[in-house]
């Protein structure tokens, strides 16, 4: 292996991005079926570096970068996706890349169908080849299984769930016969443990075979359980390169922030005995992947309440089902008055808000700036943010109390941006999660649905908007249901938390039980 030359070598690479020196004299080495975890807060560089190695189209829009790239001891410059994947670099991106109409087999193998001759192409050519749907059926489910978990390969991506489509992203660049390196970027953000520890899993075996991986994510203990080098970033700037078995996850945490973030257990506040205010009876919800059956529920008036569950169990789909986005029935009432199921302006008209899981699909305006991203609810729904003018018969937008709000939550959240008028899609992920917050506590609601509130955060960052969605109840007094993936985080903060299996709640408990308790319930109905 030593008079081999390394797979990758990245050397002196420098990135202005918007005016800002984003990344600084980055030098990386990587050998054959190394898994390397690269890590750092959100804004630190990471996406950005991979964009390079990948030849993303907005590297060279705004200018490219300094510096070479080595495969194989070989320079190569890649201007294009298309460039890195003919050299065998592959990439699952943070934000999906699937066609929403195509079957997850099309979108596995879309560009590389299996062909076989027709009468026609005989005659004509090639062109006329037909694809060769058994063959592809074929490949794709040899692909699937390669991660160890199960999606349904004739499922429609729109209606799939967000683990099921980070499965199908996975999948097909495990397709590729000649990939030789592969970025997971956040690959893990929107899986249950169970579903993780498949991926990790997946991740092991495709190193085995010496294929190269890149691993980013938040969730640190994975980075230890399965990379061979972590590399931490810290403002655009390569700070640390070790082993991962020489490490530990308090000191990976201080090289990311350049402090102690603590990680310390819910406040133990006395579990509220207030009334109920929304009462949940036998809720049912058509969510592709997520499906509730009947759920019952009772929240109290001020509480956190939390929901957690395996994936594809329909945690996912109470919220989604109440706010009006999939099918659903059953009975809800929101202090003391029914809530008209399948409409969702009702909903936002009794002061109930929604952040979904699907931050760019559902959360977001991308081509819209801060500012407008999280006002303009408010301004459409509560006619906050306007000024009456002649006498109330019109209404103009109240520019000074938009951009005071803004602000404010750029300040409270954290939001790194360049200014208030920065267009939402140039933010990184984690990021424009902390938007989709800022929009909904703008709304000023009475209740708040908010699922997967940290998914692609950053750990000093999750710290920070769980403790923002804990001052935000305690000092608005603003009940709110959280769903969440990670059960440790839902025990940060919560009150008590239900645990929901077979699309029905298998049990409730205060949040300062046990793990195991809520790990017991978790598979008491798995379906």
């Amino acid at each position: 292996m030593s008079n081999q030359a390394p797979l990758l070598e990245m050397k002196n690479i420098r990135k202005n991005f918007f005016g800002n020196q984003v990344l600084e004299d980055i030098n990386l080495t990587m050998q054959k079926g190394e898994v390397l975890g690269l890590v750092g807060e959100n804004g630190a560089g990471k996406s950005t570096l991979m964009k390079i190695l990948f030849g993303m189209n907005e590297i060279q829009e705004t200018g490219g970068y300094e510096g070479e790239i080595l495969l194989n001891g070989e320079k190569v410059t890649f201007n294009s996706p298309f460039d890195a994947l003919a050299h065998g670099i592959g990439m699952v991106h943070q934000e999906f890349s699937l066609i929403p109409g195509f079957t997850a087999t099309e979108n596995i193998l879309l560009n590389r169908e299996p062909q076989k001759k027709s009468v026609m192409s005989e005659i004509f050519g090639d062109r006329l080849n037909l694809i060769n749907r058994k063959n592809m059926e074929t490949q794709a489910q040899t692909a699937i299984d390669k991660m160890g978990m199960h999606i349904d390969r004739h499922m429609i991506i729109n209606g799939m769930p967000v683990g099921h489509k980070q499965f199908t992203e996975i999948a097909r660049e495990l397709s590729k016969e000649q990939l030789q390196l592969l970025i997971l970027d956040e690959p893990t953000a929107v899986l249950t443990e169970q579903e993780a520890q498949a991926l990790l899993a997946s991740i092991r075996i495709m190193s085995e075979h010496g294929i190269a991986v890149i691993f980013i994510t938040h969730r640190l203990q994975e980075i230890l359980d399965v990379c061979d080098t972590v590399v931490v970033m810290r403002d655009g700037v390569l700070v640390q390169n070790v082993p991962a078995a020489k490490t530990s996850i308090p000191e990976i945490t201080r090289w990311m922030v350049g402090r102690n973030v603590s990680t310390s257990q819910s406040d133990g506040r006395p579990v509220p005995e207030t009334e109920t205010v929304m009462k949940i009876e036998h809720l049912w919800v058509d969510m592709p992947g997520e499906t509730v059956r009947d759920v019952c529920l009772d929240v109290r008036q001020g509480e956190i309440l939390g929901i957690g569950g395996l994936a594809g169990q329909g945690k996912l789909g109470i919220p989604n089902g109440i706010m009006g986005l999939y099918a659903s029935g059953g009975s809800v009432t929101f202090e003391g008055e029914s809530v008209p199921l399948n409409q969702p302006r009702n909903c936002l008209d009794r002061q109930l808000a929604f952040v979904s899981e699907d931050r760019r699909g559902v959360g977001l305006l991308l081509d819209e700036s801060l500012e407008w991203n999280i006002a303009f609810p408010a301004m459409q729904i509560h006619d906050k943010f306007l000024k009456p003018m002649l006498g109330g018969l019109i209404k103009w937008r109240d520019e000074k109390a938009i951009e005071q709000v803004t602000q404010k939550y750029i300040d409270e959240l954290q939001i790194r941006c360049t200014s208030p008028n920065q267009k939402a899609k140039e933010l990184s992920g984690g990021n424009q999660q902390k938007v989709c917050l800022a929009k909904a506590f703008a709304l000023e609601p009475k209740f708040l649905f908010v699922s997967e509130p940290t998914r692609g955060i950053d750990v000093g960052a999750k710290a920070l908007v769980l403790k923002a969605l804990q001052k935000f109840n305690r000092e608005s007094g603003v009940t709110i249901v959280m769903i969440s993936s990670e059960l440790e985080e839902l025990r940060q903060i919560c009150d008590r938390i239900a645990i929901v299996s077979g699309g029905r709640i298998a049990g409730i408990l205060p949040a300062t039980e046990d793990s195991e308790r809520f790990g017991e319930l978790m598979i008491s109905q798995v379906i």
